[in-house]
């Protein structure tokens, strides 16, 4: 990617807590049942927009628009919206809710890891969420994680590999929603598109 210094390509915002708060707000009001289709668009909007604001908050510092420290301190910030305790009342919907904020939260973490170190010297996408899984049987959920988010930084560095078909091969689990999570950031990378809050 090319360095440039045109400020007028940054946003004041990458991601802002009102446009988390609209995204909730939806899900509190209407019904929702994962088997449906139009509930499941939902989540996984919600889930997307917010993988697209990673998705361009790493690409403003790869093109030169935002140095290392404050790429880190969007993706900080970032983080704290979408991590934050949320009050839903629904059972079910707060479950749902907990999945996308366990898949963003690899999400910013691999985007962070990316920023600060790069990709790893060796190693492939599936052989580091292989490596996770392995983790996860062991209960070793922090190493597990960690092999999740490196996977990701070969995502966001452009890998071959289709995020989208591991994910669908794992086990229901917590690999399983971290890489979830790189699903939506690869999709992101390919098209930073914004997600309309009303469609």
């Amino acid at each position: 990617m090319s360095e440039s210094d045109g400020e007028d390509e940054v946003p004041e915002e990458f991601y802002s807590q009102d446009r988390w708060n609209n995204w909730l707000d939806r899900l509190r009001d209407e019904e929702i049942d994962p088997e449906n289709e139009d509930s499941a668009r939902l989540l996984l909007n919600l889930q997307d927009d917010a993988a697209i604001a990673v998705a361009k908050i790493v690409a403003a510092h790869e093109d030169g628009h935002i140095n290392e420290e404050t790429a880190l301190d969007e993706l900080e910030q970032f983080a704290s919206v979408v991590l934050e305790e949320v009050d839903i009342a629904d059972d079910d919907k707060a479950m749902l809710v907990d999945s996308v904020q366990m898949a963003l939260h690899c999400v910013a973490a691999a985007a962070e890891m990316f920023v600060i170190d790069g990709v790893p010297d060796d190693g492939t996408v599936e052989a580091n969420i292989d490596a996770a899984v392995e983790a996860e049987v062991d209960e070793d959920l922090d190493t597990a994680f960690n092999y999740c988010a490196q996977a990701g930084t070969l995502v966001i560095d452009g890998t071959d590999a289709d995020v989208s078909a591991i994910a669908a091969d794992l086990e229901y689990g917590y690999v399983a929603e971290w890489v979830n999570g790189l699903d939506s950031l690869q999709d992101a990378l390919a098209g930073p598109e914004v997600v309309e809050e009303e469609g």
